[in-house]
């Protein structure tokens, strides 16, 4: 049976979201269309301007309503510590675990040769000044636990081993080929107490 247009159309929208195939598109579409119209009305709602209600804080690049961030402007946090994430996603998985209290730096993509992406030099020119600016001691690199992510720790690890701070990664309790965005309390907790001074570990080697 061929789909009405404008069900076909919304179906077609939803699959272009990350992890949506056909049939939970197909699922998704037909729950919208068999509730209220209040419920259509409040989503079209939600989703009218929201690229103009959201936007990147320009300190860490979280997605945020004010600028700078409540991450960014909270006196309690560990000023000299930044974790190093992928996505906003990422930070917002560390954020609910409740296991860091330093401060984060999102990446504007990752390198990943398959997708042809890579990380533009202000990417990293970024990350530098930051870390001078405002005096931070220790890096945690906090990328995933795939070839994406082993490919941007080693290209930020070139690019900042130079400088007189502590870099360290997570350690391999998460699950390789995995996601920190899905990863439980206990196993970013176990990541983060046994994560490993890079630095230290490559001045042994030599």
């Amino acid at each position: 049976m061929a789909l009405p247009e404008s069900l076909l159309q919304l179906v077609t929208l939803l699959k272009r979201l990350p992890g949506v195939g056909e049939k939970s598109a197909r699922r998704m579409a037909f729950y919208i269309i068999q509730q209220p119209a209040s419920f259509s009305e409040e989503l079209a709602a939600s989703l009218h301007g929201l690229k103009d209600r959201l936007y990147e804080c320009s300190q860490c690049g979280n997605i945020t309503d004010v600028d700078p961030c409540a991450i960014c402007t909270d006196p309690f946090r560990e000023k000299n510590i930044l974790c190093v994430v992928e996505s906003a996603e990422d930070l917002l998985s560390m954020e609910q675990a409740g296991i860091y209290n330093g401060l984060y730096h999102v990446l504007r993509g990752k390198i990943s040769p398959l997708d042809g992406e890579d990380l533009p030099p202000s990417e990293y020119e970024r990350l530098r000044e930051r870390i001078i600016r405002t005096r931070v001691q220790e890096v945690i690199i906090a990328t995933n636990p795939r070839v994406e992510g082993d490919l941007t720790f080693y290209s930020l690890l070139s690019e900042l081993e130079n400088l007189d701070i502590k870099i360290s990664r997570l350690a391999y309790g998460l699950p390789v080929g995995g996601s920190i965005e899905f990863a439980d309390r206990i196993t970013l907790h176990a990541a983060f107490e046994s994560r490993v001074d890079v630095k230290k570990s490559i001045n042994k080697r030599r």
